[in-house]
């Protein structure tokens, strides 16, 4: 074969195989407008009370509540991930609503919460937690945060202690290796985040982007990879009903362009944390502790605990050695 007819091959190769991913997304976007219902049933899914509470910031939030009254209350607030809500804290809720008042909350835009297409970002959930405890709860209480919303519990304290009786964080995000990059990349890379929203909102394939993330079998496998053993099937079909709402991709699309992290959260808001905090963490992957040891070393209020058969949902699988750690933890700190 001549270079030039293998030139004209590979020609036709490319435009056949862009042809076919054009007529493929297309396909796509029609079936998930035309076919995947966004109006799927919420299950009540914990045997508590389920309640609307409106924050001026943070819009209307959905919460449960259950338990006794005579100890400090508990605030439960789930991680962000495409498929997130209460429902990633269904067994801290349901082994302690037996001894103690329990909330849980889905935080904006995700679960039973508000999710409209409006501006998300850390203030946000982090004025949702403050909000919440300030005119729901009414007292100091005890947070237990999961992932990334860590960040925004640690915000929360920093600015209103007094709202907090301790923080319990399981797999905190935020405490990887400092980041030596310049100012100038810095900036770089928040400019990318800004355009990488603005290709994400867009109306065309916004939600049929969400909809491919957010598949049974993809949110089978985000799971999977959390878990040692089995995988609870309920969590799925809750994950899965809770990412068919209405606007349930307005705020994961912010979330996966990076606009939801808080920048430099362990210098900025860990470090400066005044109330007890146990950080348990385990083999989550894709999650980096390595700062942790260093910062429990340095600030006497932090505590650290090591969840060593577990890979990202240690409150599903290492629960009764969790637990314990828990009361023994709130017993020192009521």
């Amino acid at each position: 074969m001549t270079e030039k007819k293998a030139r004209k091959c590979c020609g036709w190769g490319l435009t056949s195989a862009a042809s076919a991913l054009i007529a493929a997304t297309i396909g796509w976007i029609l079936y998930s407008k035309r076919y995947i219902d966004h109006h799927a049933k919420l299950k009540i899914i914990l045997d508590a009370e389920q309640h609307t509470f409106e924050s001026a910031t943070a819009g209307k939030i959905n919460y449960f509540v259950n338990g006794i009254k005579d100890k400090t209350p508990i605030l439960l607030v789930h991680g962000l991930h495409m498929s997130a809500g209460l429902h990633d804290m269904l067994p801290i809720f349901d082994a302690f609503r037996t001894s103690r008042l329990v909330y849980s909350i889905d935080l904006p835009g995700f679960g039973g919460s508000e999710k409209t297409d409006r501006p998300y970002r850390p203030s946000m959930y982090s004025a949702a937690i403050t909000d919440f405890i300030k005119n729901k709860i009414g007292q100091a209480c005890h947070v237990v945060s999961l992932g990334n919303s860590s960040e925004y519990a640690a915000v929360a304290a920093h600015e209103e202690p007094q709202l907090f009786k301790s923080i319990i964080m399981i797999n905190p995000s935020g405490f990887e290796m400092p980041d030596s990059s310049s100012i100038s990349r810095q900036d770089r890379a928040e400019s990318f985040k800004d355009i990488l929203l603005s290709l994400l909102k867009i109306p065309l394939w916004s939600l049929p982007l969400y909809d491919a993330f957010v598949s049974r079998a993809n949110i089978t496998k985000w799971y999977t990879k959390r878990f040692s053993y089995d995988l609870p099937g309920e969590l799925i079909d809750l994950a899965y009903t809770s990412a068919h709402q209405p606007g349930a991709h307005f705020a994961p699309m912010v979330f996966l362009s990076g606009k939801l992290k808080v920048c430099n959260v362990r210098e900025k808001f860990y470090e400066k944390v005044s109330v007890p905090v146990l950080a348990v963490y385990d083999n989550e992957p894709g999650m980096s502790f390595d700062m942790l040891p260093q910062l429990v070393r340095e600030h006497s209020n932090w505590k650290a605990f090591r969840s060593r058969h577990s890979k990202g949902m240690p409150h599903f699988e290492s629960s009764g050695e969790l637990f314990r750690q828990f009361d023994l933890f709130w017993k020192e700190n009521s």
